[in-house]
C-alpha cells in the first residue's frame, strides 16, 4: 500500500500496455465469474476444455475492440466521459459478439458454447469493473492531491450548460489548482437539483454557502445578466472579499473548447452605474453603406472604434488617416483580417494642420462624409504645450472643415468632449474654439468667390452640414484613468487618484462611436449633440472597485494616493454651459444643445491671431488669445 501511494505521488503514467493487459485480464475474470455465478460455483458438470474455449475466444474478441476503440489511451486520473464511453461500448460489442456466435451455432443446431445468462452477466461484470477501477483509481488521485496541496474552491455562477462546461474544464484542465463545490443560479427550475453531483443554490442564499466553504474565487459562467442583477453579485463579493471572474461567450472559445487561459477579471466597463446605451443603428447603415467616408485620428481609441464599425457595414470606399504609421497600419490588419474590404479600405499618412497634405487626400480620395477624431486630448500635456494643442486641434479642424466644404463634403462631424464647457485648461478650450469654428463656419454666408470655387471643385453650389458631439470620459481609452488604474493596481500600487471627491461622466468606446454614428445620420448641419450619460462616477470608487475586483483591499492590499487636482483638472465636468439648453430628439438618450451662435468673421480673425500665435511657439500669448475667444 505504501509502494502505491508513493507511485500515486510521484504521479507516474501507467504505460499502455499495462492498461491494456488489466483490461484483458479484467475481462477473463468477468467471464469466468460469470460462469462460476451461472453454476452457483458448482463446476463438476463443466469441462475444463470448454471454460478455456470461451476464455480465449474472450481474450480475442477484446484484444481486438480494445485497440478498436483504444481504451488504453487515456490517462486514468484524468478519466472521464469519453473513458467512460469507449470502456463500456467495447465490452457491449463483445458481449454482442459472442451473442452473435452463441445465436449462429444455436442455428446450426451445435453445442452452445456461452449460455446467455453467461454472457449478460459477464456484460455487467466487466462494465462495471473496466470503468469502475478507474474511477477508483481517479478518487484516489484527487485524494491524494487534496492531502498535498489545498485546492482553491470556487463557485460558479450559472447552473445551465455554461456552467457544467466550465465545472468539467476546471476538472480535467486545471491540474486541481480549484474545486468547484457549489452552483449558484437564479433558475427556479434548477435550484436545489445537482449538476455531477454538485448543488445548485439561489443567490438568497449565497451568503451562508460561500462562508462555510470559506470561498475565495467565483467564476460568472452566466452570459445573458441584468446589469442590475450582475452588480447585485459583484456588489456582494466584493464586500466579501471574493474574487470574480469571467468565461467568454461560446463563440469565442478555441475549436468549440474552453480554455482556461480564456478566463478573465471582469471589466469595470461591465458595471457601470447605468443601463448600457443600445443606439438602433439600421439607418446608419442604409446612410452610410454607399458612401465614401474619411476618419481622421483612425488609430485613436475613438476612431479605431469608429473604422471597425463603419468596415461592418461595407461602405464604398473607407479612408482611415493618422500620423501615427504603426497605429495606422495595426488598425488596417485588423480591419482586413475581420472584413476583408480590399480595396474599398484606403489608409492615408499624414498630418491634419499640413495643408497640402489633407487638399492631396480630399483631391485623392473626394470623402463624401468625414469623421473628424484626430487630437490632443491629455490635459496635463496640453497645460505644458498651449501652442501645439492650438496647432492640432484647432488649426487642424479649421484645415479640415475648409477642405470639407471646397470639396463638396455631405457631412463632417467633429468629436468634442465635455471638457470643452466652461474649459479650466487648455485641452478643453482647444476643443471648445475647435466648436465654435465648425458652428459660424457653417451658419456663414457664403460670398460669391467662395460659391464659385465650390461649383468648380463638385459641379454645384453644395454646403457642408457641420455637425459636433460631446461626451465625457470614455472607458479604456488610451491614456485614461481605468488603463493606468490596472498597470498601478497590477504593480502593487500605489492607486493615485487626485483628488477625494473628483467625479466624472463615463461610457463605453462602444457606445461613444454609436452616439457618432447616430448623430452623423440626424445632424441637419450646426447641432452640437449631447449624451444621456446617466450619473457621473466618483473616481476614488472607481478606484476602489477595481481594486475589489481583483480580491484585494484597498487601504489594506493596495495603497490609495491623492496626489492633488493637476493642472487644468476640474472636479466635475459638465455637458452644458450656464447659458446653454438642450432640445430632445427622438432618441431619449440624446440631445441637442442649444449653443450661443459666434459671427464667422469676428471668430475668424481671432482665430487666425490665435494661430499665428502658436505657429511662433508663443504660449503666453496663445493662452490670453485663448481666453479671449472663451471668456467662460
Amino acid at each position: 500500500m505504501k509502494k502505491l501511494r508513493a507511485c500515486l505521488i510521484k504521479k507516474s503514467i501507467a504505460p499502455k500496455w499495462a492498461v491494456f493487459s488489466v483490461d484483458l485480464l479484467i475481462s477473463v475474470f468477468a467471464i469466468l465469474f460469470a460462469f462460476a455465478l451461472r453454476f452457483n460455483f458448482d463446476f463438476s458438470g463443466l469441462a475444463i476444455t470448454d471454460i478455456l474455449r470461451n476464455v480465449l475466444l474472450v481474450l480475442i474478441i477484446n484484444s481486438a475492440l480494445f485497440h478498436l476503440f483504444l481504451t488504453y489511451q487515456g490517462i486514468i486520473r484524468y478519466s472521464g466521459f469519453q473513458e467512460a464511453y469507449r470502456s463500456i461500448a467495447a465490452i457491449f460489442y463483445s458481449f454482442f459478439i459472442l451473442l452473435i456466435i452463441n445465436s449462429f451455432l444455436l442455428l446450426l443446431r451445435l453445442e452452445q458454447i456461452t449460455p446467455i445468462t453467461v454472457l449478460v452477466v459477464y456484460f455487467f461484470i466487466a462494465a462495471f469493473t473496466i470503468y469502475g477501477y478507474r474511477l477508483l483509481i481517479k478518487f484516489i488521485y484527487k485524494k491524494t492531491d487534496d492531502t498535498n496541496k489545498k485546492l482553491t474552491q470556487v463557485i460558479i455562477y450559472g447552473a445551465q450548460e455554461n456552467g457544467s462546461t466550465l465545472k468539467k474544464t476546471i476538472e480535467q484542465a486545471s491540474n486541481n489548482e480549484y474545486s468547484v463545490v457549489a452552483f449558484i443560479d437564479d433558475d427556479k427550475s434548477v435550484i436545489g437539483k445537482t449538476i455531477d453531483g454538485i448543488k445548485v443554490y439561489p443567490f438568497s442564499q449565497a451568503k451562508h454557502v460561500f462562508l462555510d466553504w470559506d470561498i475565495k474565487t467565483l467564476f460568472f459562467a452566466k452570459i445573458d445578466f441584468e446589469l442590475e442583477e450582475k452588480n447585485k453579485v459583484i456588489d456582494f463579493c466584493i464586500q466579501n472579499h471574493i474574487k470574480v471572474m469571467n468565461i467568454p461567450p461560446m463563440k469565442d472559445w478555441i475549436h468549440g473548447h474552453l480554455n482556461l487561459k480564456q478566463l478573465r477579471e471582469v471589466k469595470i466597463e461591465e458595471l457601470l452605474g447605468r443601463p448600457p446605451i443600445n443606439l438602433h443603428n439600421q439607418h446608419v447603415i442604409d446612410h452610410l453603406r454607399d458612401k465614401r467616408i474619411l476618419i481622421t485620428g483612425a488609430a485613436g481609441s475613438i476612431g479605431s472604434e469608429l473604422a471597425r464599425q463603419l468596415a461592418a457595414v461595407y461602405p464604398a470606399l473607407l479612408i482611415i488617416c493618422d500620423q501615427t504609421e504603426s497605429g495606422l497600419y495595426q488598425i488596417e490588419y485588423e480591419i482586413q483580417q475581420q472584413y476583408k474590404l480590399g480595396n474599398a479600405l484606403r489608409v492615408y499618412l499624414g498630418d491634419i494642420k499640413d495643408e497640402i497634405s489633407i487638399d492631396n487626400l480630399f483631391n485623392k480620395y473626394k470623402p463624401q462624409v468625414v469623421f473628424h477624431a484626430a487630437a490632443y486630448k491629455h490635459v496635463p500635456m496640453m497645460e505644458n504645450h498651449p501652442s501645439e494643442a492650438i496647432r492640432n486641434n484647432v488649426l487642424g479642424t479649421k484645415v479640415l472643415a475648409n477642405a470639407a466644404e471646397l470639396y463638396g463634403v455631405e457631412k463632417f462631424l467633429f468629436v468634442s468632449t465635455d471638457k470643452a464647457i466652461n474649459p479650466t485648461n487648455v485641452m478643453g478650450a482647444s476643443k471648445r474654439i475647435a466648436e465654435i469654428y465648425c458652428q459660424s463656419f457653417y451658419n456663414r454666408e457664403i460670398s460669391p468667390v467662395v460659391n464659385n470655387r465650390i461649383i468648380q471643385m463638385v459641379g454645384k453650389p453644395k454646403r457642408t452640414k457641420f455637425i459636433t458631439t460631446r461626451f465625457g470620459n470614455v472607458l479604456g481609452s488610451n491614456g485614461s484613468v481605468i488603463p493606468r488604474f490596472k498597470e498601478q493596481i497590477a504593480n502593487g500600487g500605489p492607486v493615485t487618484v487626485t483628488h477625494p471627491d473628483i467625479i466624472r461622466y463615463f461610457m463605453t468606446i462602444p457606445e461613444a462611436c454609436s452616439l457618432v454614428l447616430e448623430a452623423m445620420t440626424m445632424g441637419n448641419g450646426g447641432e452640437i449633440f449631447l449624451f444621456d450619460m446617466g450619473e457621473p462616477v466618483k473616481i476614488l470608487d472607481l478606484a476602489k472597485k477595481m481594486i475589489q475586483l481583483t480580491g484585494l483591499i484597498p487601504g489594506k492590499d493596495i495603497e490609495l494616493k491623492f496626489t492633488g487636482l493637476r493642472p487644468g483638472e476640474k472636479l466635475f465636468e459638465e455637458l452644458l454651459n450656464k447659458e446653454e439648453e438642450v432640445i430632445p430628439t427622438h432618441n431619449k438618450k440624446i440631445l441637442i444643445a442649444k449653443v450661443i451662435e459666434y459671427d464667422f468673421d469676428t471668430i475668424d480673425s481671432n482665430i487666425n491671431f490665435l494661430i499665428d500665435l502658436a505657429l511662433k511657439n508663443e504660449d503666453v500669448g496663445v493662452v490670453k488669445q485663448m481666453k479671449k475667444i472663451v471668456p467662460e
